[in-house]
């Protein structure tokens, strides 16, 4: 693992910390936004998930697929192999 990635781990673990702080002291002084902000942001995350599932079947082009045929034999009198049971 490179030196640059456990840097940016350490960091995203600081930031973590720190907001996790400030969302701790918001809820003990009883701030409305320490539960608006984080409500918002799940709700938006959930209707940006929903709009790119319901973008990605809207948009998709699948071509459809030929069933298999199975090779016709030429020869009468060989047995077929019925596999179908």
């Amino acid at each position: 693992m490179k030196d640059s990635s456990r840097a940016q781990g350490g960091l995203i673990c600081i930031a973590v910390a720190i907001l996790g702080a400030w969302f701790l002291l918001a809820l003990l002084q009883q701030s409305y936004w320490a539960i608006a902000i984080p409500v918002a942001a799940i709700v938006f995350f959930a209707l940006g998930l929903t709009f790119w599932v319901g973008y990605t079947i809207a948009t998709i082009q699948v071509e459809p697929v030929d069933e298999f045929e199975p090779p016709a034999t030429s020869d009468p009198s060989s047995p077929s192999h019925d596999t179908s049971h």
